[in-house]
């Protein structure tokens, strides 16, 4: 579904991104793991059009997308739900929702819409009893909810997330994280960028570990979660000291 061949991106004249490759196949959970600073984020609005690559190639569907504007991109079906929610917090919850049906109500799909937003308050029925309130009140895990289903509005096939734990109660990470393999089940991709490396690896088919801009390092989930390597950087866990012990 996605390929990423030699994508190099970066700000000014800072790169950040040298020479990213990697693949999402069609149903998968695939996450990225790294270090504060590693590129993460950069790789994701790359992907999705809201930073410029200077050199490489990202491929959706078999089409190249790379020079593609951020709205074609969603139209495809790619949807980013960024770090930090980046909700309109004077706006009301349906409001929010609705932005994120934008570039299918350009399309006129209105009964697609509608359906969504049913599929949406399935997956999240405390936002159909928050409609009318604006997204600023909402607790942490109520805007995190909002943040995916308003990314889900415009009915993607690939859906990456940036950090969608980050300053969550432990209840509530469970909680979307249940809905991340929900969506799988519901036929959507996930390209999952996560500092929760074992939550993560958990629910993920793959991984990718991404450090000062290059992948390091790639696998099956369960091969990553037993990686000396991995586990003493991301998993807080020194396995050689255990052994000695």
């Amino acid at each position: 579904m996605l390929k990423v061949r030699n994508l190099e991106s970066g700000y000014g004249d800072l790169r950040v991104l040298r020479h990213v490759s990697l693949h999402v196949n069609p149903g998968e959970i695939v996450t990225i793991i790294g270090a504060n600073g590693a590129g993460k984020t950069t790789l994701l609005h790359t992907i999705a059009g809201l930073m410029k690559a200077r050199s490489g190639e990202v491929l959706f569907n078999g089409s190249d997308i790379t020079g593609l504007a951020a709205e074609r991109r969603v139209l495809s079906g790619c949807s980013l739900v960024p770090e930090g929610r980046q909700l309109f917090a004077d706006m009301t919850v349906h409001e929010n929702l609705i932005l994120g049906a934008n570039v299918r109500y350009k399309r006129k799909e209105h009964e697609m819409v509608e359906g969504v937003l049913e599929h949406v308050y399935g997956l999240f029925p405390v936002l159909r009893e928050r409609l009318g309130q604006y997204a600023g009140t909402l607790s942490g895990g109520e805007q995190q909810m909002l943040a995916i289903a308003r990314a889900l509005m415009a009915a993607p096939k690939l859906v990456m997330m940036d950090e969608p734990s980050m300053g969550l109660a432990p209840l509530i990470v469970k909680e979307i994280f249940n809905v991340v393999r929900r969506l799988r089940e519901d036929g959507a991709t996930v390209l999952l960028v996560e500092q929760n490396a074992k939550a993560a690896l958990a629910i993920a088919d793959r991984g990718y570990v991404i450090e000062t801009g290059r992948i390091i390092l790639q696998g099956p989930s369960e091969e990553l979660l037993h990686n000396r390597d991995v586990q003493r950087a991301y998993l807080g866990r020194d396995l050689d000291s255990e052994t000695k012990i």
